[in-house]
């Protein structure tokens, strides 16, 4: 077995600029879904597929010993060698934008190591913004460091950006404006940055979160069960769907968040 020592600043580097370049694929099947069927589930297939294998073929050029994310990958065990890596990628966050010609969509890359997190980012190629964040690090949109505000007060003029089915599951006495713009990743960055004040995803899994999961924590977020708990995503290594509705905001703001919260009996 190998044993190499690989820094971060170079792993973080190569993820930005992988991450890049299966935006360049990603672009190139972008709004060129078929009309008028509102959603071509074959454009969708054939271009998750072309991206995934584009990511795959750049990470086993440069580091032909990192493993990809797999259910199978849990039965590894803690490793000195370069099987120790292990990258997450989603092709596509936001199909049904992506397919329909809207920019807001991205592609998610998480590392860790021996299941740690090291890095993660969340790459828009239509609009051009990257967001990353390094574990326990600062985040980042672009090279502007951001933060969230821990404690601003919910009012009238908050955004809170839900999921397509939210009014379904709750009344909701939020008093300031609820958007689904149908880009889960993109709701956290958002988030993240300051831009809105809470997120509330549904229908989730480790694969599809584990990079925002790294930026919205270095900006000062949190994830939060509906009962007020701290949600942890490594309970969820398994890749399974997360059955549960999760709140991302400042740890100040959850209290807040719940009150507006009533779930429909």
């Amino acid at each position: 077995m190998t044993q190499t020592h690989i820094g971060i600043e170079a792993l973080s580097d190569f993820a930005i600029a992988s991450i890049r370049k299966s935006g360049e694929t990603a672009l190139e099947s972008f709004g060129k879904g078929k009309r008028p069927a509102k959603f071509d589930e074959k454009l969708v297939t054939r271009a998750e597929l072309q991206i995934a294998r584009r990511f795959q073929q750049i990470l086993e050029s440069s580091f032909p010993d990192h493993r990809m994310f797999t259910s199978k990958t849990l039965d590894t065990a803690y490793t000195h060698d370069d099987k120790r890596y292990l990258w997450i990628f989603d092709p596509i966050d936001g199909v049904d934008n992506y397919q329909a010609g809207i920019p807001i969509w991205g592609m998610s890359l998480a590392l860790l190591e021996n299941f740690w997190p090291v890095f993660g980012a969340f790459f828009m190629p239509a609009t051009g913004d990257l967001f990353h964040a390094r574990a326990g690090g600062d985040a980042f949109w672009g090279e502007m460091r951001i933060r969230m505000t821990y404690d601003r007060v919910i009012d009238d003029e908050s955004l809170m950006l839900t999921f397509s089915r939210f009014h379904k599951h709750y009344a909701c006495r939020f008093p300031g404006k609820l958007r689904n713009l149908g880009c889960t990743g993109a709701h956290l960055c958002y988030v993240a940055m300051g831009r809105a004040d809470v997120a509330i995803t549904a229908n989730e899994s480790f694969q599809d979160l584990a990079a925002t999961r790294m930026i919205v924590e270095a900006a000062g977020g949190s994830f939060f069960k509906t009962s007020g708990d701290k949600f942890y995503l490594n309970d969820h290594l398994n890749g399974e769907r997360i059955d549960e509705h999760l709140i991302v905001t400042a740890p100040g703001n959850c209290p807040a968040v719940l009150d507006c919260m009533e779930p429909h009996s």
